[in-house]
């Protein structure tokens, strides 16, 4: 069998949908016919928008986000053929072999996925991707991994998430297949990523040096960047707590205000902030309100000004750039 290649960048799709608030709560109590409902009308208004890449992980409401795909794939037959699906690996909660804690081992890689499937009622997991960075890891042991599962059929591409560019190199040394995405917390809300660059020589972003050249990186390898918490919490379209920032109210004030001047939703206008930089990042978006995910159908046609963006920028950092 062939090993796979990284997709162009240009072809990535720009926005995908994260599974994480479907299947109820985060507790243990059996899935409901209600929660799989949730799930069917958030699936319809991400496929109704044009989205096509469902992110998932194996620890999402304690499995039970994929139990509700695997209910819908069972009720629709077709519906698989209508998706790709991403899911995460490499989280453990507290149990009798220790507290929570990172696990990229091949045992525990292989035992996930066929884990996922399970669940899922699915034969192939299109993008697996590495949760966060363990400390124990082996990577190495993550390519025979990988090796065993793509042979298998199990799995068709690989990526992780939260790592940094030293990270990615170190992965990318031992791996035979390329890493396709890079998933990462980044948005108008948490602009870290952004500052790591733009103050890099001054005071203002000594807190964001862990991110070096980790951007870069993924550009130059053609690892898509995944942004988690895109739409910032929803602070900017209506959710901020009453106790908010100066910072995020007049951001939201000014996203309400460009809003009304390019005739869109508030979320099409946060996560068009994030679709405008270089790097092409993906939005994921991790609502699970049929509502909010249609209103974010117009973020890739909106063409913010550069004056526009970095005044979302300057604003949503409370104070000016360097």
């Amino acid at each position: 069998m062939p090993l796979p290649t990284t997709p162009s960048q240009q072809t990535t799709p720009r926005l995908i949908y994260g599974c994480m608030g479907l299947g109820g709560g985060w507790n243990h109590d059996p899935l409901r016919p209600e929660d799989v409902s949730h799930a069917q009308a958030a699936v319809e208004a991400a496929l109704d928008i044009g989205i096509t890449l469902f992110d998932h992980a194996n620890i999402y409401t304690f499995g039970k986000a994929e139990q509700c795909f695997g209910e819908l794939f069972k009720q629709q037959p077709g519906l698989r053929q209508r998706m790709r699906l991403q899911t995460k690996c490499g989280i453990r909660f507290a149990d009798a072999g220790g507290p929570k804690r990172y696990d990229l081992s091949a045992e525990h890689i292989i035992e996930a996925v066929h884990a996922s499937l399970r669940r899922l009622h699915a034969d192939t997991i299109d993008v697996l991707m590495l949760h966060r960075p363990d400390p124990l890891m082996e990577p190495e042991e993550i390519n025979l991994a990988w090796r065993a599962l793509f042979e298998a059929g199990k799995v068709r591409q690989l990526g992780v998430s939260n790592m940094h560019a030293g990270q990615l190199r170190q992965l990318v040394a031992a791996l035979e297949v390329p890493l396709v995405a890079n998933q990462l917390e980044m948005s108008l809300l948490k602009t870290d990523w952004l500052d790591a660059d733009t103050c890099f020589n001054d005071a203002q972003g000594q807190g964001s040096l862990v991110w070096g050249d980790t951007l870069q990186y993924c550009q130059s390898q053609n690892i898509a960047l995944q942004a988690w918490g895109s739409l910032g919490k929803g602070w900017y379209s209506g959710g901020a707590p009453q106790d908010a920032a100066p910072a995020v109210i007049a951001t939201a004030r000014l996203v309400q205000a460009l809003a009304d001047e390019h005739g869109v939703t508030r979320e099409s206008i946060v996560l068009a902030w994030l679709l405008k930089h270089p790097a092409r990042i993906q939005a994921v978006i991790g609502t699970a309100n049929p509502e909010r995910i249609r209103a974010c159908a117009d973020a890739e046609r909106v063409q913010l000004t550069r004056g526009q963006w970095y005044a979302l920028y300057q604003s949503a950092r409370g104070r000016e750039l360097p």
